[in-house]
């Protein structure tokens, strides 16, 4: 199950491994703030409540945008945070939280 909460929407879906979050978001019509879909802007970003053992590592990407405490906290990019292949099963909850 994926629950995905954007600004004013959310949505409750089987998850599609291979998929962004933000592919995902961008799919079902939530309202996920971004701007370039390539892990340069940031305004994907969003903290992962749940499930973050089904989603791919960090890529340099989220490296070079997030602090290292934020991804300590759980924050990914929408756009790079891609569901693991074979987490048919998984849940995963995560909230957009752009910066502005």
């Amino acid at each position: 199950m994926l629950e995905l909460k954007g600004r004013s929407k959310s949505i409750t879906v089987y998850p599609l491994s291979g998929m962004s979050l933000l592919d995902m978001a961008m799919k079902h019509e939530i309202d996920w703030a971004f701007s370039c879909s390539r892990g340069t802007c940031a305004r994907c970003r969003c903290l992962v409540e749940e499930g973050m053992e089904f989603l791919e590592e960090a890529t340099d990407a989220e490296w070079d945008r997030l602090e290292q405490s934020e991804l300590e906290q759980g924050y990914r990019l929408g756009c790079q945070a891609v569901i693991k292949k074979g987490a048919g099963a998984a849940t995963i909850k995560a909230v957009n939280r752009p910066y502005f």
